[in-house]
C-alpha cells in the first residue's frame, strides 16, 4: 500500500527510490501524484494493451515497452530527473512487490528488458 491515498507506491519502495534519485525525497511523492492521475485515465488502456503482472486490492502492475516513462514524463512536463525518480519508484515498488510474493528473480529479469506502471486503483 502506498504511503498516501493518491499514489500506489509502498512507502519501502518510495524511500529505497528517493535514496537513488537525483530529486529530493521530499520532491517525489508529489511527482508521484501527478503521474498517477494520468495513469489511473488509461487504465482501461494499460489492462488492454500491457501484461499485468501482479494485481493486488491497492494496484495493478504492468510491463511496458522501454522508454515508455521517458514519454509520459515529457508529457508531463517532467525534467529528465523527474522522470527517473518516478520511474525508478514505480520500479521498486514492483521489486518489494516481489520480494514479498516471492517473484524478486522474475520482476528483476523482467525490468531488463521492460518498463513497469504501477497503477492505484483509488
Amino acid at each position: 500500500m502506498g504511503t498516501d491515498q493518491t499514489h500506489p507506491i509502498a512507502g519501502p519502495a518510495l524511500l529505497l527510490a528517493g535514496a537513488k534519485a537525483s530529486v529530493p525525497l521530499e520532491r517525489l511523492p508529489p511527482l508521484l501524484e501527478r503521474a498517477q492521475s494520468t495513469l489511473r485515465e488509461r487504465r482501461d488502456t494499460y489492462r488492454s494493451r500491457y501484461e499485468c503482472v501482479l494485481d493486488s486490492e491497492d494496484s495493478a502492475c504492468f510491463l511496458v515497452e522501454a522508454g515508455h516513462w521517458a514519454s509520459l514524463g515529457a508529457e508531463l512536463g517532467f525534467t529528465e530527473r523527474e522522470t527517473d525518480a518516478v520511474r525508478r519508484a514505480h520500479a521498486e515498488h514492483l521489486l518489494y512487490a516481489g520480494r514479498r510474493e516471492d517473484r524478486e528473480t522474475e520482476f528483476e529479469a523482467a525490468l531488463d528488458l521492460r518498463e513497469v506502471v504501477v497503477v492505484g486503483r483509488s
